[in-house]
């Protein structure tokens, strides 16, 4: 085999289960259609580096039951008996938009199952711990939002909060945190929040330098990327060339900023050929401020999230590697489910 079908075999193993495993088959020939929409040069490169990425920061099933499972023993969270601990938990299903809590809340009570022999069912016990769990927390607008009302409208005057992820970006957490805590002193409420997660990705503006996230250190000389840059109200903050990230996610700097100019080109082209995008769809990711994009690059096995640069989820006429379920679709599979069960 030649090192490119090496890299597409490569790629294809570790992204052989997300979306349970619902990528068009063979999934080599599905990563191959994605690159061949990058220009020929770059085609083999990119595929090099985002074969080493995703075998860093790609959360298959099976990773994040493992990352379940040590949460699950965690004496720091749990203390000396873990089994009474998860009895006596109240687990938080509040999440205003997706199923990720959905997804994470029935994965974390098979692997409570397979521990003690009970489900999250049959937890609540004791009335002052909670736990939200969530795959991610990039922006930090969601958890935020949830947890802002929950303290609120429900939670009791003493309590303590768990909130564990797979994945949090510290910008989003420190965000989301400080929101929360003012929150919390408004209500005069006692709520403590604890954050636990699989790995921490660096992606505040003040350590750009040393970000785990795409970052450019140059705008490409593209005149559509150029023309998009010049139309921006706030010229984009660029990083200073020579770390790749503090978490080890690339291979090296030369291989990330290879990534940065490409996916930028291609989310400035996919912003051009799928108008309907919204606004706060930049080219390198979701983000409502004003930038080039968010520039997460990690997928779970059960979604990507619009976090990550355009090139990687979206569709039609681009030809995506993740296929992204959104959070309408999601509504409207909860909205035909509920009809099913007659809670109309």
């Amino acid at each position: 085999m030649s090192q490119r079908d090496d890299l597409l075999a490569s790629i294809a193993n570790t992204i052989q289960d997300y979306r349970d495993g619902s990528l068009p088959q063979p999934i080599p020939a599905h990563v191959e259609r994605w690159v061949q929409q990058f220009d020929a040069a770059v085609q083999l490169p990119i595929l090099q580096e985002i074969d080493h990425v995703l075998k860093n920061i790609y959360f298959s099933k099976e990773k994040v039951s493992q990352f379940i499972r040590g949460a699950i023993r965690t004496q720091k969270l749990t203390g000396d008996n873990a089994q009474q601990f998860w009895c006596n938990a109240n687990f938080l299903d509040i999440q205003g938009g997706g199923d990720s809590q959905t997804d994470m809340l029935a994965l974390f009570s098979e692997q409570l199952t397979g521990e003690f022999g009970f489900g999250i069912d049959g937890c609540g016990r004791g009335s002052g711990v909670f736990i939200y769990l969530d795959d991610g927390i990039f922006t930090g607008n969601r958890v935020r939002r949830d947890l802002e009302g929950w303290v609120r409208d429900h939670a009791p005057a003493l309590a303590k909060v768990h909130v564990i992820c797979i994945a949090q970006h510290s910008g989003g957490q420190y965000y989301a945190n400080t929101k929360i805590q003012e929150v919390i002193r408004a209500s005069g409420k006692s709520v403590d929040v604890t954050w636990w997660h699989a790995i921490v990705l660096e992606d505040r503006r003040a350590y750009s330098a040393s970000s785990d996230v795409l970052r450019p250190t140059v705008i490409p000389n593209d005149p559509a990327v150029q023309a998009y840059v010049a139309a921006m109200q706030y010229q984009p903050t660029l990083r200073a060339a020579g770390n790749p990230g503090t978490a080890g996610l690339f291979s090296n700097d030369a291989a990330k900023i290879l990534l940065e100019q490409e996916f930028l080109k291609a989310g400035v082209h996919i912003r051009q050929i799928c108008p309907n995008l919204s606004v706060t769809q930049r080219p390198l990711g979701h983000m409502t401020l004003e930038t080039l994009g968010f520039g997460s690059l990690i997928v779970t096995y059960r979604n990507c999230p619009n976090n990550a640069p355009l090139a990687f989820w979206v569709d039609e006429p681009w030809y995506p590697l993740f296929p992204r379920t959104t959070n309408a679709q999601t509504a409207v599979r909860r909205m035909f489910a509920n009809l099913a069960a007659g809670d109309f």
